[in-house]
């Protein structure tokens, strides 16, 4: 048996295929999905997602926050944003990565609100370039 997802952005459906295996960035930690799984609704934290069907290779999709609903073999990811790593350029990638990097540990102590966007940013880069195969 095989599980129906369909990750869904609110500009374009970034997969929708069959998939033998999942693996989800939860808030509470990595999240397997294999077919036959018990119906679920889980926040999605920012980070990277891993599909594979069978006889493929693993295919990252780079998520930004959302959630994620399964419920008898289908497999439903909401999420602000999403990209496949196939389509994320690796240098442009790794660039930005060791930017937000740089920034994040360049706030200053105290300033919480540099704190948290730097924080969501370097967040958003590691998963990109992540997704992009930089680093497992």
């Amino acid at each position: 048996m095989t599980l129906t997802v369909r990750v869904i952005a609110p500009d374009k459906t970034v997969w929708d295929a069959q998939a033998d295996e999942v693996i989800l960035p939860s808030t509470t930690g990595q999240l397997g999905i294999l077919s036959g799984h018990a119906p679920l609704l889980s926040a999605l934290d920012t980070g990277v997602m891993r599909v594979r069907s069978k006889g493929q290779n693993w295919l990252s999709i780079a998520l930004l926050g959302g959630f994620a609903e399964v419920d008898q073999d289908e497999v439903t990811i909401l999420v602000n944003s999403a990209e496949r790593g196939d389509s994320i350029n690796l240098e442009q990638s790794r660039v930005a990565y060791n930017e937000a990097q740089t920034q994040l540990s360049q706030v200053v102590a105290g300033d919480r609100q540099a704190q948290i966007q730097a924080t969501q940013a370097y967040k958003r880069a590691r998963a990109r370039y992540q997704a992009a195969g930089g680093m497992i």
